[in-house]
């Protein structure tokens, strides 16, 4: 072996070899473990965040393999929708509208391309084990058919309506945007008092922040129990500048203390106002066109952004003497989470999943699901609590998955194709029946809007169904769906469980009546050195996934991701990187020191009897330490299974095992020939376990020692594709592991004891005299004596029932040494 680990030799190689034996294809040969892997988004560079979380899938993927599951891990790639649409943009330097459709996806396709070979790389050079066969992409042919024909079933279903109906729209993204794509946002603005009048000439005055919005006022709301107002019940308010008469109504929904205590109602400023709206039978009057300006018919302020509409309206009103106060104030506004613009809330035809009617389903299928960890589940549970609007999957974009419909220009009839047909674009295929089927009439226009990405995204267990069965024709038939569904194992960040994780629920319930998957995983996000997510958007990367991979092996880094826990956010650090990188060195060179010494010696590895007191305590020890390690993985505490293996293998085997059969190994004269034999073979069984626990952390190193090692005589291509039945052998040796205890803790008193006094390890000592009222403790130790005098340098050894301290004596070039078992200090 070299003397250390050239990880930018040896990853590459491992890579390699990886790929051309098709070490983590799928063969269904057992159980099936099968993961629903999140997609990233294609839409620029990947940044240390998603190597955290998805190496922490990775891990648990390989540790279900080594448990001898046949692990069923696809990839996919996110590139359909707004974001792809930005990149894509950005890097052409134009935009979608201003291109023929058909043109623009055409670029989206190309770019999305390249992006998706360069993710694959850095996957692959982090060491996923994902099977690169199963691999699909969100804006593929089979793709869009699975995304069109789930809308068209679900429309078949009832589930699925269309609406000319207020939503949420982004005036910087022009499109719609569902509930969950919305964050709240504190922003400094002015509360103005403006004077209204009843019909009679009466003075009213309502406070408000949106005043451009007067031109779509359509009542003013008091609360029932206002006796200040009580008198306008039933009577009409005269709005301002704009003269339109509006009626003056009670509701419980106005807050007393909020203003004047009495509001206006606009079409549309806020959620209250959709609720009014729909609940008073208001009139709709829009003012705020799709690119956020007011409309051009507005008096006084058409044509302006929404600010300067505001400012100017503010001017016309003060000259009037309409302005009666104003205070500023700070207060929570709807921003768009991808942009972080203002949205508004425009009247448009719509598409709409219903949701509101199934809340209860869905909470009930939350409890059917395994959620890691479980407090997750209350952030679930709360968003579906809260829910307030049906589904919006109606994007006014270019790039994606258009819906499959026209509409009779006569009859207004919804027209769908047979789901044989698709994928389909209407925009570019006539309706395939010709005439509407309703009215024989053929005046037919297509939809032209196209679906929200996560109407694509929240059927990935679908997907994932497809590529495993090779076929997309009964992927939503639900006796075969059911064989598939659910998937074993959802990984996810918590930033996503409203959009994602919701959504697929949903989605699986509304065709299956089931969960989606039977265990979800919620990773946190890495935080910046400064404590914020890190983004794309906030500019806050501290080195790239590649420069990281420039300086350190793909294993330091993995160990770094699996030093966080599920559901924490972990701040990047590179402490923890060269705590990795130590590791690796480490494990290098024990194997080193094993391979030297285990190297054409007679293996028996099936019998483990007779081993000694040393061997049997490390059979044990390792074997309570796979206990632990698989218990916590089992929950996907990969960081404390991480713990065991660690403590087992730099203080169990390296500090002590290594160091306490040393002197048999270069002193071999000093025992018998069967206690060599039994060590050698321990090292060598032992070293194998070690490296099947490190395996799903560093599968590099672990695979690089394997290959050198063990291959030859395990006869499997690669530790990867190992199991532990066989290896992780329950070992119990009780005697031998307390005895080891005693003989471990006398030679750790002798070690402190010489370091303290500054003295070499190797220091000899003329007699060592070990001092202890238990029988059992000095019987353990003669028992080994051969042994402790070797490790302690001792030329005899002598015992008394007690002493006053732990000492070492000189007297010329001789060196006394006594140790009390029963010392306190220890």
């Amino acid at each position: 072996m070299e003397k250390r680990y050239d990880y930018q030799i040896l990853d590459k190689k491992s890579q390699k070899f990886w790929e051309e034996k098709g070490t983590y294809s799928h063969k269904k040969n057992g159980p099936i473990f099968s993961i629903d892997t999140p997609p990233p988004t294609v839409s620029g560079a990947i940044h240390i965040g998603h190597i955290c979380s998805y190496t922490q899938t990775d891990i648990i993927a390989r540790y279900k393999r080594m448990c001898g599951l046949s692990v069923f891990y696809p990839f996919g790639f996110d590139d359909n929708g707004l974001p792809t649409e930005r990149y894509v943009e950005k890097k052409q330097k134009t935009k979608g509208h201003l291109l023929p459709r058909s043109e623009f996806i055409k670029k989206c396709l190309e770019e999305t391309k390249l992006v998706e070979k360069e993710f694959e790389c850095l996957w692959k050079a982090i060491g996923l084990s994902a099977d690169w066969d199963y691999c699909y992409s969100t804006i593929s042919d089979d793709v869009r058919k699975l995304s069109q024909e789930s809308f068209i079933r679900l429309y078949k279903q009832n589930c699925i309506y269309r609406k000319n109906e207020p939503a949420p729209y982004c005036t910087t993204c022009r499109t719609s945007v569902a509930q969950a794509e919305l964050e709240d946002q504190e922003k400094k603005t002015l509360f103005s008092n403006i004077a209204f009048a009843d019909k009679s000439g009466n003075q009213l005055v309502i406070a408000t922040t949106r005043p451009e919005l007067l031109a779509s006022c359509v009542a003013l709301f008091y609360h029932p129990s206002d006796k200040r107002y009580s008198n306008l019940k039933e009577n009409v308010a005269i709005v301002p500048l704009f003269n339109q008469e509006i009626p003056i109504l009670a509701d419980e929904k106005v807050d007393i203390e909020k203003g004047t205590g009495l509001v206006m109602c606009c079409t549309f400023g806020d959620k209250t106002d959709i609720e009014w709206y729909k609940k008073h039978n208001l009139k709709c009057i829009q003012s705020i066109d799709k690119a956020g300006k007011l409309l051009e018919s507005v008096p006084f302020i058409g044509g302006l952004k929404t600010i300067e509409a505001r400012k100017k309206i503010l001017e016309i009103l003060q000259d009037k003497n309409l302005v009666l106060e104003q205070q500023p104030i700070s207060h929570s506004v709807n921003i768009h989470e991808r942009c972080k613009q203002d949205i508004e809330f425009i009247e448009l035809p719509q598409w709409f999943i219903k949701i509101l009617d199934s809340k209860d389903d869905f909470l009930k299928a939350a409890d059917k699901i395994t959620w890691h960890p479980e407090f997750m589940k209350s952030r679930y549970k709360n968003w579906v609590e809260n829910l307030q609007w049906d589904w919006c999957i109606s994007r006014q974009r270019f790039y994606g998955i258009p819906f499959p419909v026209w509409y009779c220009e006569n009859c207004q009839e919804v027209l769908l194709p047979d789901i044989n047909q698709l994928p389909i674009d209407p925009q570019e295929s006539c309706y395939p029946g010709k005439i509407c089927p309703k009215c024989n009439e053929n005046k037919i226009t297509p939809d032209t809007d196209i679906m929200d990405t996560w109407n694509t995204s929240s059927i990935t267990p679908q997907i994932c169904n497809m590529l495993y069965t090779k076929n997309s024709t009964k992927v939503f038939e639900v006796s075969d769906a059911l064989e598939f569904i659910p998937m074993s194992y959802r990984p996810q960040a918590h930033d996503i469980i409203r959009t994602w994780a919701f959504y697929t629920i949903v989605k699986s319930w509304m065709h299956f009546k089931t969960i989606p998957w039977k265990t979800i995983a919620i990773s946190g996000h890495v935080l910046s050195p400064k404590k914020e997510k890190i983004s794309k958007s906030l500019n806050n990367n501290p080195l790239s996934p590649k420069n990281l991979l420039d300086r350190y092996p793909a294993d330091t880094i993995r160990f770094w991701t699996a030093t966080g826990t599920l559901g924490q956010d972990t701040a990047f650090s590179e402490n923890q990187f060269k705590i990795g990188n130590r590791l690796v060195t480490k494990l290098w060179n024990a194997f080193r020191f094993l391979k030297e010494h285990i190297q054409g010696a007679d293996l028996d590895n099936k019998d483990f009897k007779n081993l000694g007191v040393v061997n049997e305590w490390i059979m044990q020890a390792s074997s309570e330490c796979f206990v632990t390690y698989e218990q916590y993985l089992e929950k996907n505490e990969f960081s404390l299974a991480l713990n065991s293996i660690e403590h087992f293998f730099w203080k169990d085997f390296c500090d002590n095992y290594l160091e306490v059969i040393k002197d048999q190994l270069f002193n071999p004269e000093n025992y018998k020939p069967e206690q060599i034999k039994a060590t050698l073979k321990t090292l060598s069984h032992i070293g194998l376990r070690i490296l099947q626990m490190y395996a799903p952390y560093l599968p590099h190193v672990t695979e690089e020692l394997y290959q050198i090692v063990y291959k030859d005589s395990v006869g499997v291509d690669s530790v990867h594709q190992t199991t532990f039945e066989g290896v992780q052998i329950k070992h119990k040796f009780e005697q031998s592991f307390n005895a080891m205890k005693n003989i471990l803790y006398a030679i750790g008193r002798v070690r402190k004891i010489k370091t303290e006094q500054q003295l070499s390890l190797k220091t000899e000592l003329e007699e060592l005299t070990i001092c202890s009222e238990e029988k059992n403790v000095i019987s353990d130790i003669q028992n080994e004596e051969a042994l402790v005098k070797g490790i302690t340098k001792a030329k005899k050894i002598t015992y008394k029932n007690k002493c006053e301290k732990c000492t070492i004596e000189k007297e010329g070039d001789t060196m006394r040494a006594c140790i009390n078992m029963e010392d306190s200090d220890d």
